[in-house]
C-alpha cells in the first residue's frame, strides 16, 4: 500500500516515512503544496498524510484540488492549526480525519490503516479469507491459528491481495501499490515473491488469471 507524505518539516515527514515504512507502507514523499499535488495527480496512492501549512499552495487547496480531479483516496491531515475553522475547511475540502500536531506516531499509523481499509470496504482491522487472517493493527498473519513467517515484502503484497480478495489484481497494479516511483519494477521478481507466498499459504490460495494477474481466493480453497 502507498502512502504520500506531504509535509514542510522534513525531519517530521521523514520520521513519518519511517513509521509508516515500519508498519509495512511504501512511501512517497513531497515538501511543498506543488509538489505534493503533482504526486497525488500522477502516482497511484492509496492514502495521503496532508500537513496544511505548506510552502506555495496550503494544503487546502492542494487537497480541494485533487478532489476537483477527481481523486477519492483517504486523506489524513496532519497540522498544528487547532482553530474549529480551519477543521471545517479541511473536511469540507475532502478529508477523511484530521490529527493535530504534536501527535503520537503509532496513532498516525493506526488512523491511516484503518482508513486504507475502510475505502477498500473492511469494516474490521483482521481480514480473513477461509483460514488465512491478517491483523492490519499488528501485521501478523496466521494460517489455521498457526502464525506465518513472512518477509516485508510478502506482508505487503498479502495485505493488498487480501483487501481487494476475490478481485483479478494485474502486476501493473500491485507494482504501483508496492513500489515507490524510483524503484526497479521487475516483473519476474514480482512472480518469485508470488510463488514464495503460494507456498507459505497454500498453492490453490492464489489463482493466476493468464494475461490478467492474480486473484486471492475469499475462502479454504477445495
Amino acid at each position: 500500500m502507498k502512502v504520500l507524505v506531504v509535509e514542510d518539516d522534513r525531519d517530521l515527514a521523514g520520521q513519518i516515512g519511517a513509521a509508516l515504512a515500519q508498519a509495512g507502507f511504501t512511501i512517497e514523499t513531497a515538501h511543498d503544496g506543488e509538489a505534493g499535488e503533482f504526486l497525488g495527480a500522477t502516482e497511484t496512492v492509496d492514502a495521503a498524510v496532508l500537513d496544511l501549512g505548506l510552502p506555495g499552495i496550503d494544503g487546502v487547496e492542494v487537497l480541494k484540488r485533487w478532489r476537483g480531479a477527481g481523486l477519492r483516496f483517504p486523506v489524513l491531515i496532519l497540522t498544528a492549526r487547532d482553530a474549529w475553522s480551519d477543521k471545517v475547511a479541511g473536511f469540507r475540502a475532502g478529508a477523511d480525519d484530521y490529527v493535530l500536531k504534536p501527535f503520537r506516531m503509532d496513532e498516525v499509523v493506526l488512523r491511516l490503516s484503518t482508513l486504507v481499509r475502510r475505502a477498500a470496504g473492511h469494516a474490521t482491522p483482521e481480514l480473513s479469507a477461509g483460514g488465512l487472517l491478517f491483523d492490519m493493527t499488528t501485521g501478523l498473519a496466521t494460517l489455521e491459528g498457526m502464525p506465518l513467517k513472512l518477509t516485508a515484502f510478502e506482508a505487503k503484497l498479502l495485505r493488498y491481495l487480501m483487501l481487494h480478495m476475490g478481485r483479478v489484481v494485474s502486476r501493473t497494479e500491485l507494482s504501483e501499490h508496492m513500489y515507490d516511483r524510483d524503484a526497479d519494477r521487475d516483473f519476474r521478481s514480482m512472480e518469485v515473491v508470488i510463488g514464495r507466498l503460494r507456498r507459505k499459504i497454500g498453492e490453490a490460495r492464489i489463482e493466476t488469471r493468464r494475461g490478467e494477474g492474480y486473484r486471492l481466493l475469499p475462502g479454504d480453497p477445495a
